[in-house]
């Protein structure tokens, strides 16, 4: 190999490494992410910055084409087909920005961070570094993101080396001492292992099921009852009779995801459920791009799809006390997390169906996100997955 492709070579190799052990599922393993930053800052050309964003980009989110795939029940290419085109936000905002001026360097990377965790970019914003502040620094709170920011910064910068001495002196520090997201009082998530029956199957037999697994959960102590996303199938007056029916006579509430179906598409929702009545609780902001969210359907005049309510109820009221909601996607994208934690929610309720992804890491990858954001912000975290 001639030696100036050598380097080029060897800086995206090494960004797909971190690529995927960063994002790897492990929530310890997040900091590895910050090795993005330094790799990126040591390109010599545009074409070279590139090739590193699209290394650790398309290794990070390496399972989308065989979920994509598992989804529609076809072959590898849509997936693959999705997957490149995910990854073009994220290669352009970092190719763009990067510049020759080591001075420019630390503005425009904090730049391409802020652009790639809010829309419209951050729609596609996945495995950004900043969520390892919650590793770094659990229990910080908005200082500990103002830290990381400066840690991203410091990264870029010819003191690297010691700002990453600094970040991993940290890392294994906290690893050391780290200890999972309590989960709220009188609280209980269920997770199912339905497959892809979930929410599709709208016998009464199942509905019965769930019924009963919530009773169970319920008479271990808990009050309120957390079912995965789609739990419910179509929201429907019928649906919410039968389950209100069920909990007429006991004190618990059920949170359970379903789809609420009208002439122009449907929005994916959490309802809650008592022995007064059921309704809904909270609409998803920002459902799938592509499988769910098809916003190119209004623009041809067709309905159908999930609407996006992008900056729409960042908290909901459960009882007397604030729930910060993020419905599987929403997982693993920044924007949607922090503009909860700014409404001050008492604690997080993180759902998520991911019996697609058989056979890849991202629902461990959605448990490890959220697992840190909530650490981050010191909120205690309640989940339900279906896979």
């Amino acid at each position: 190999m001639r030696p100036d492709y050598l380097r080029p070579t060897l800086l995206t190799l090494t960004s797909i490494i971190i690529g995927v052990v960063g994002w790897s599922g492990h929530v310890l393993l997040l900091p590895v992410a910050l090795g993005f930053p330094i790799l990126w800052s040591m390109a010599q050309t545009r074409s070279v910055a590139a090739s590193i964003s699209a290394g650790y980009f398309l290794a990070a989110s390496r399972g989308l084409p065989q979920g994509v795939a598992a989804f529609y029940s076809s072959d590898l290419w849509p997936g693959l087909l999705l997957w490149l085109c995910a990854s073009l936000s994220f290669i352009t905002v970092h190719t763009v920005l990067w510049t020759k001026s080591a001075g420019l360097l630390p503005s425009r990377y904090l730049l391409a961070a802020i652009i790639m965790a809010i829309p419209p970019f951050g729609i596609t914003g996945w495995a950004h570094p900043v969520t390892a502040a919650g590793v770094l620094f659990p229990g910080w709170r908005w200082w500990g993101l103002g830290l990381m920011t400066a840690g991203l910064a410091g990264l870029v910068t010819r003191i690297w080396p010691a700002v990453a001495i600094a970040l991993t002196g940290i890392w294994l520090w906290s690893a050391a001492f780290w200890t999972d997201p309590e989960l709220p009082e009188s609280w209980q998530g269920v997770d199912l292992e339905l497959g892809v029956s979930l929410g599709r199957e709208a016998s009464l037999q199942r509905q019965r099921d769930l019924i009963a697994m919530v009773r169970t959960a319920a008479g271990d102590g808990a009050h309120f009852v957390v079912l995965p996303e789609s739990a419910l199938g179509f929201w429907t007056p019928t649906v919410e009779r039968l389950w209100t029916d069920a909990f007429s006579g006991s004190d618990t509430t059920v949170i359970a995801g379903a789809a609420a179906v009208d002439a122009d598409g449907y929005d994916n929702v959490l309802v809650a459920i008592d022995r007064k009545g059921g309704g809904i609780l909270y609409r998803e902001r920002m459902p799938v791009p592509g499988s769910m969210w098809q916003p190119w359907r209004s623009w041809l005049g067709e309905s159908g799809g999930a609407r996006a309510d992008f900056f729409a109820n960042p908290v909901v009221s459960i009882g007397a006390r604030r729930a910060g909601p993020l419905i599987c996607y929403e997982q693993l994208i920044v924007w949607p997390i922090l503009q909860s934690m700014l409404h001050g929610p008492d604690f997080f309720v993180a759902v998520g169906n991911g019996w697609w992804t058989e056979g890849t890491s991202i629902v461990s990858i959605q448990r490890a996100a959220t697992t840190a954001w909530a650490k981050l912000f010191a909120k205690p975290l309640v989940t339900a997955v279906n896979t």
